[in-house]
């Protein structure tokens, strides 16, 4: 088999919310190795978890991401460097300056790329796990500016999904959650009639992509998108080699 050329820094085991480790089994979740057709490097970061990463980013788990993004250029050959979480956003200008190959923090890159396809006129809508806790901050410094129709709308009231924050030591009921956000995802159209396309923010949402293009008749950008774009640049995929 190929050696991965992409590594995906992830959350340290026994840290990560158990509804998030229910949809980790579903293709597409970003920690899920089936959710790529080519091999990828998962590397657990000790300390890189809720409160860390989303409610309190720490820049000593930034130092520590930035050390071991560089071994892993210079002792594996990877060629690219991806995390488990969006809200890593708050991270990418650092974590990219600081290594000497491609990084992608989060799927909020995509938001520049996509308002250029559906034109001012029309707005982005961004899905995210915590709408409260997405800041201006993490927007900049994945490029998108504020003359960019963005529109966020976040899952934080949602009740089964909140249990990430409020209780991470609980399963998720699926069927509650699905419903949860497709509702959001509803929601975003409703409130937001000049939506062109939506971003998902979350690297646990990309199993529910599909539902929400049926529901919304639009594009939908994830995860997914972004690192299967990172691949072909590199022709990691080797489709025409």
């Amino acid at each position: 088999m190929n050696k991965p050329k992409i590594a995906i820094l992830r959350w340290e085991s026994g840290h990560v919310p158990q509804g998030l480790l229910q949809l980790e089994t579903l293709p597409g979740n970003s920690t899920n190795p089936a959710s790529y057709p080519f091999p990828v490097k998962l590397v657990e970061v000790k300390g890189a978890n809720t409160e860390t990463v989303i409610v309190h980013p720490s820049q000593k788990l930034l130092a520590d991401m930035i050390d071991i993004s560089r071994r892993l250029v210079e002792e594996d050959g990877i060629q690219a460097i991806a995390t488990s979480c969006g809200f890593n956003a708050i991270f990418q200008k650092a974590l990219a300056d600081a290594v000497n190959v491609p990084v992608f923090t989060s799927s909020l890159l995509q938001i520049p790329f996509v308002q250029a396809l559906v034109g001012q006129n029309r707005a982005v809508g961004v899905i995210t796990a915590n709408g409260t806790l997405l800041t201006r901050e993490h927007l900049h410094n994945c490029g998108v500016t504020d003359d960019m129709n963005v529109f966020v709308l976040g899952l934080e009231n949602a009740k089964e999904w909140s249990k990430i924050f409020d209780n991470p030591d609980a399963p998720f009921d699926m069927e509650k959650v699905t419903e949860e956000i497709l509702s959001v995802a509803r929601r975003s159209i409703q409130e937001h009639p000049e939506i062109g396309a939506i971003v998902l923010e979350c690297t646990d949402l990309p199993p529910f992509a599909r539902r929400i293009r049926q529901e919304l008749d639009i594009p939908v950008f994830d995860f997914n998108s972004m690192i299967g774009h990172m691949a072909m640049s590199w022709s990691i995929l080797n489709l025409y080699e």
